[in-house]
């Protein structure tokens, strides 16, 4: 039996966890510094983890930003699912109303995920690119199934809106409290 496995580290996480606390301790430094203070020893460091944690997982900094897109969306995809029981929007009106919750969300409890998402779509555009079509496409199926005229050119309206919004709201809005309403109606009307 080696050292290792004689004497175990009780707060090391089990190895099919350290995967996903590597790769949310890369996001939370992305959100808080962007790409510049995304390091493999910094990633160790905030994970709680042995120095070259990181780097046995993921070899090269490319790998590592790769992680940190493939946990934004695994943690957006989380959040549409906790939606799942909920009818499907089946109306304009519907369907604003459920944006307009997102944006609270992504604005508000997820802020750290967008601004995450805002550091990496800036710095290494094409890491996002293909969750981006993944993302453009569920929108244009929501848009086709709730009977929204022009569902792909829709779909690219509310994405630049959302993202807009969301950029003054986790940046230079980021103190004021968030009116959803507002929203809600500007959404209401790229729907019309």
């Amino acid at each position: 039996m080696s050292e290792r496995q004689a004497r175990p580290d009780r707060g090391a996480p089990a190895p099919a966890q350290r995967p996903t606390r590597i790769a949310d301790a890369a996001l939370e430094l992305v959100a808080e510094h962007g790409l510049k203070g995304l390091t493999h020893r910094a990633v160790d460091q905030r994970a709680g983890l042995p120095a070259g944690s990181t780097s046995n997982l993921h070899r090269t900094r490319a790998a590592l930003v790769d992680a940190v897109v493939a946990r934004l969306e695994q943690r957006d995809l989380a959040l549409w699912e906790a939606d799942r029981g909920t009818p499907v929007p089946a109306d304009a009106e519907q369907l604003a109303d459920r944006l307009a919750r997102y944006l609270g969300v992504f604005a508000g409890p997820q802020a750290e995920l967008t601004r995450a998402r805002f550091a990496v779509s800036l710095g290494e555009p094409d890491a996002v690119r293909q969750g981006h079509a993944r993302f453009m496409g569920v929108a244009r199926a929501m848009l086709e199934a709730a009977g929204i005229p022009e569902p792909a050119m829709r779909a690219r309206w509310l994405a630049d809106y959302c993202d807009g919004m969301l950029l003054h709201q986790v940046t230079a809005r980021r103190d004021e409290p968030l009116d959803l309403e507002p929203h809600r109606v500007a959404i209401r009307r790229l729907l019309d």
